[in-house]
């Protein structure tokens, strides 16, 4: 069955330990406009806008490109990407291994950043994020000894940085503490990567080693949501990446999302979209 296209990190770095490119974005368009159709990816993805224009639309949901606007991905999101002609600034890509640390508070800093796909800080803070981003860009080019460990110190930074920047876009700002946004960031990596096998509440819970009740408490102060919510959430997103991005019939897309029965799953996707899939489909491409 045909899948949504991946895309590789592409490093010219033999010396690397896990893979990280940093480009200059009026390097890549070189004066034209840049066209990225819907795909995904192994790696986290970092756009920092210091001039230009466009629509970056990430999961289904669009944003518009401005001036001063950053967005970080985690691997497996969708996204297609529309930059004009002249647009400045930076492309970063980098993988779990060259990110790697046995810092745990390193570790959760990267899974709060890569929570946030989109931020438009005031210039000041932007204008921080860019200097880390060029000192990145530098240890890189010049790649002088102790090059990576320099990039790697610069990565943890930019992504504290990026954290004080904004809020999870669904994330009620109400001070829940640090156990509590842990273990939500621990379960949307869970969702992301098991939703396919694994869709009960009481086995997201077991797999944080917490009770039914704890987890959905957890949820409920950081989103407003149960986990069931969430769960049939992460359901029709990915289903809507599966519609969208590859030409798959819906019997197919049903069974990988591990429904075998696909009348009920139309059903599914119908109360929680307002649309069958296949009107989705063509409504929505």
């Amino acid at each position: 069955m045909e899948k949504i296209p991946v895309r590789q990190i592409r490093t010219t770095d033999p010396q690397a330990l896990g893979l990280c490119s940093i480009r200059r974005l009026e390097d890549i368009l070189q004066g034209k406009e840049l066209l990225h159709a819907l795909h995904r990816h192994t790696f986290f993805f970092v756009l920092a806008v210091s001039e230009g224009k466009g629509v970056h639309e990430i999961d289904f949901v669009p944003f518009d490109v401005l001036p001063g606007s950053v967005f970080f991905l985690r691997p497996g999101q969708v996204h297609r990407l529309q930059l004009a002609a002249g647009s400045r600034g930076y492309l970063m890509e980098f993988d779990q291994e060259f990110y790697a640390s046995k810092n745990q508070p390193a570790a959760q800093r990267l899974r709060k950043a890569s929570s946030k796909n989109y931020c438009l800080p005031e210039q000041d803070r932007f204008e921080k994020l860019k200097g880390i981003l060029s000192q990145i860009f530098e240890e890189n080019k010049t790649r002088y000894d102790g090059y990576h460990d320099v990039m790697k110190a610069s990565l943890e930074i930019f992504c504290i940085e990026y954290g004080r920047q904004s809020v999870h876009p669904g994330i009620v700002t109400n001070n829940n503490g640090l156990y509590t946004q842990e273990r939500f960031e621990e379960l949307l990596a869970l969702l992301e990567a098991h939703i396919s096998q694994v869709k009960q509440a009481s086995q997201y819970a077991d797999l944080l080693n917490l009770s039914p009740y704890q987890l959905n408490a957890i949820t409920k102060a950081s989103v407003g949501k149960t986990v069931a919510q969430m769960i049939d959430e992460q359901i029709i997103l990915e289903a809507k990446r599966y519609l969208l991005a590859t030409p798959n019939q819906v019997k197919d897309i049903a069974w990988d999302l591990g429904y075998e029965d696909v009348s009920y799953f139309i059903r599914f996707f119908k109360k929680h979209t307002g649309h069958s899939p296949d009107a989705f489909r063509k409504n929505f491409r």
